[in-house]
């Protein structure tokens, strides 16, 4: 796959979950809930979606071996990831 493709693909992925995080936080939602939730949809992606590029694979990696607190602070760092604003 072309880096292009790749980059495009994780900069949809970056805005999809951006709006999300936008939606979450419009709704009331507090930062530590949307963490947790953030933790429940890196849970469903572990374990039902296969990798598409190299950032998935790492990101899959990282989770795999991480304890619950790890993924807790992944959650958090990707929602801070796209809601730098």
């Amino acid at each position: 796959m072309p880096a292009t493709t790749v980059m495009d693909t994780f900069d949809r992925w970056k805005s999809f979950l951006s709006e999300r995080v936008e939606q979450a936080k419009k709704a009331g939602m507090s930062e530590d809930l949307i963490s947790r939730i953030a933790v429940q949809i890196g849970e469903f992606l572990e374990e039902k979606v296969d990798p598409k590029n190299g950032e998935e694979r790492l990101l899959k990696e990282l989770w795999n071996v991480s304890d619950e607190e790890e993924k807790q602070a992944m959650a958090k760092i990707m929602v801070k990831f796209v809601d730098k604003k």
